[in-house]
């Protein structure tokens, strides 16, 4: 794949996106409109399937005083122990459940309760990396950002659009060379197709729409 393919690529995985159900940030944003929420939601979401995340997302925002939308305040009067409970058994809850009940605080004391919108500014909130900050940025804010994780990684490279060794130098590499119209929905368009055909291992190859792009042997 070179970059002039990157239309047509996009174009196969957009219409492949549309075929299965959005990745779970998407339908966050989708049900709440509040960038706050998507933020709670990809926090959540880190190294933890859809459907669990689903789970704790929907216990932790029927907590809220406004059901289905969590705020700054609602963390803030639920204990640490009442989080842990609510958001189990996604990956680290332990440690998510901490960084949940810090965010309020530093929240408020870094931008004056403000949820900031540039990916340096929310890196600073805990629990906050890279990609939590690019997706909320994208999703959230509808702002260009480029989230890459595992999946927008492993395809990137599977493509030979990008040849790089970690999701950071995949960032990167596609900041040089992804248009920026395509920032915000690459990361959706490569989830989906991750999860649904291009696998870490045994991925459906056979009557892949954009197999003819792609660099792996089969």
């Amino acid at each position: 794949m070179t970059v002039a393919d990157i239309p047509k690529v996009d174009r196969a995985l957009k219409k492949e996106f549309k075929a299965h159900s959005a990745p779970i940030i998407e339908l966050i944003e989708s049900q709440t409109k509040d960038p706050f929420c998507v933020l709670v939601g990809t926090i959540l979401s880190s190294r933890t399937k859809d459907a669990c995340t689903a789970g704790a997302v929907r216990r932790l925002f029927a907590r809220a005083k406004t059901p289905g939308k969590i705020a700054p305040d609602d963390l803030r009067r639920l204990t640490r122990g009442a989080i842990e409970k609510l958001i189990f058994p996604v990956g680290f809850y332990h440690d998510k459940a901490r960084h949940l009940k810090e965010l309020p605080k530093v929240l408020k004391e870094k931008f004056g309760g403000v949820l900031p919108r540039t990916v340096e500014e929310l890196c600073e909130l805990p629990g906050v990396g890279r990609k939590t900050a690019n997706l909320t940025v994208a999703v959230g804010f509808g702002l260009p950002a480029i989230c890459v994780d595992v999946h927008v990684h492993r395809i990137s490279n599977r493509l030979g659009l990008v040849k790089t060794s970690t999701p950071y130098e995949t960032e990167m590499a596609l900041r040089e060379i992804l248009p920026v119209r395509y920032w915000k929905t690459w990361n959706s368009h490569l989830v989906s197709f991750g999860q649904t055909r291009c696998a870490p291992t045994r991925p459906k190859c056979e009557g892949c729409p954009i197999a003819r792009f792609c660099k792996v042997p089969r």
